[in-house]
């Protein structure tokens, strides 16, 4: 036994102010205890202890627990929704200077991927793309860009074209432009301020890792998060249970509009 999982969460959140609570606890704990494992620690104590001291260790755990799966388009049949349907709803209600969020972003995938969806329609000098994460990690390698190969399986051959270079047989960079509309923020889903007045929120494959209550608030803030009107773009293993108790009608599938109503905070 590693100790008292209730007195390490605890002592997670003073080290790192991210709070387990607000994570499904068998699938994290399973993870966390792994990763314990692997490394030949035998307590919780111990490992928080390393933690504090030795930061290669602290940032892989950082990396481990926020789970970072990712890939260029993923799920395409959706993002073809997004540009036949969702786009003409956005630039009809909003213009074409949209402001939009990718939240819980990871290596860069899906920020980019919207840049390059937009820019079929839009000039690139008026994209801006708020990009966020946990992981300062993985958003150090967006801001680099390179990405391998199988990454970009689904993204549409021209974007391939027009927007990567090729380094080897397994890699590619994004190009300095792509790159240049997208800013990269630092936030915590759970604890940070979130951006206000947005058009869309694009959070994907990520609440699955939360308990419902945590979902909840999590869809609560998105919802004082956006503009009237405004749309969330969640996951293939997401679509919103109540989502008019959260003031939300199903625009489409995964696609969700804010209605004007208000409704209680979480």
């Amino acid at each position: 036994m590693l100790g008292s999982y209730e007195r390490f969460k605890e002592y997670i959140f003073q080290l790192t102010k991210i709070d387990l609570n607000s994570y499904k606890e068998r699938q994290m704990k399973r993870r966390i205890d792994s990763l314990i494992t692997k490394h030949g620690i035998d307590s919780y104590a111990s490992y928080v202890g390393v933690l504090k001291t030795d930061k290669v260790f602290y940032n892989e755990f950082i990396n481990y627990i926020t789970i970072n799966v990712s890939e260029f388009y993923r799920n395409p049949e959706q993002w073809a929704m997004l540009e036949e349907k969702i786009l003409p709803y956005l630039f009809n209600n909003f213009g074409k200077d949209l402001k939009i969020w990718s939240a819980a972003c990871s290596t860069g995938d899906e920020p980019y991927s919207l840049v390059m969806l937009l820019a079929k329609y839009i000039p690139l000098n008026m994209i801006k793309i708020i990009a966020t994460d946990i992981d300062r990690l993985v958003m150090e390698k967006a801001k680099i860009g390179i990405y391998n190969k199988k990454s970009l399986k689904e993204l549409p051959p021209q974007f391939i074209k027009d927007h990567f270079t090729k380094i080897d047989e397994r890699s590619y960079q994004i190009s300095d432009e792509i790159k240049s509309c997208v800013e990269f923020r630092h936030h915590d889903l759970i604890m940070d301020t979130y951006p206000d007045n947005c058009d869309l929120i694009v959070c994907r494959n990520v609440l699955i890792y939360f308990t419902d209550d945590a979902k909840n608030r999590i869809y609560n803030k998105f919802y004082n998060a956006l503009k009237d009107k405004g749309l969330l773009f969640v996951g293939s293993t997401e679509q919103m249970l109540g989502a008019t108790q959260l003031g939300f009608q199903s625009l489409s599938s995964f696609f969700y509009m804010k209605y004007k109503t208000q409704y209680p905070n979480y």
